[in-house]
């Protein structure tokens, strides 16, 4: 996975963990695509103190993935639940039975909300 997503959705997950001002600069430059010098600018900072404030916003958010997990088990039961449903459609492809359908067509409906 790139970095740049990676951190992303570590911002998505642990982000209020942060503090406020990391969590907006951090925000700003990796999901609102602002430089450092657009940053510094809305902050009233310089360049170097915002590249400081997103390298430990950085580096507080894998320590909490490494600790907590959530973004690591996210991925794994949503590559579970894709697996789930390609497994479902091809049943459904492969048996022509009403009742089955409508079932597997029910569950891949609940399956399809948790990703």
């Amino acid at each position: 996975m790139e970095e740049k997503i990676k951190i992303s959705m570590l911002i998505q997950t642990y982000g209020k963990l942060l503090t406020e001002k990391q969590y907006q600069i951090l925000n700003d430059y990796y999901n609102n695509d602002l430089s450092l010098s657009e940053i510094a600018e809305n902050f009233n900072i310089t360049r170097q103190a915002v590249r400081d404030i997103i390298k430990k916003g950085e580096k507080k958010l894998f320590e909490y993935e490494e600790k907590l997990l959530f973004m690591k088990r996210t991925l794994e039961t949503n590559k579970k639940i894709e697996k789930a449903l390609n497994e479902l459609t091809k049943i459904q492809k492969d048996y022509s039975d009403k009742q089955i359908a409508n079932v597997l067509e029910h569950i891949k409906k609940e399956l399809n909300c948790l990703v």
